[in-house]
């Protein structure tokens, strides 16, 4: 990765950091959300072509990385204390 970031791959951060901040602020709707953004705006970037090689390689990674990490990630998972 390079000094200077594509606007493909600003794009791509800006998803990235708002998927940050709603899994440590606990929004797991919104979470899951950005999860879905950022594979849509993922795969339409590499199908015309806008990303390649290696800079594809680590957001694929990356995109998986979160879907292992979130698998389960939603409030209907989440039992109540007081049940």
């Amino acid at each position: 990765m390079g000094l200077f970031k594509t606007k493909e791959e600003k794009k791509l951060d800006e998803i990235i950091q708002s998927l940050e901040m709603n899994m440590s602020n606990n929004y797991k709707d919104n979470a899951q959300d950005n999860l879905k953004e950022l594979s849509a705006a993922f795969e339409e970037m590499k199908n015309e072509g806008r990303l390649k090689g290696k800079t594809a390689d680590k957001y694929s990674a990356m995109i998986e990385d979160y879907k292992v990490k979130m698998k389960g990630y939603t409030h209907k998972d989440q039992k109540p204390y007081w049940v």
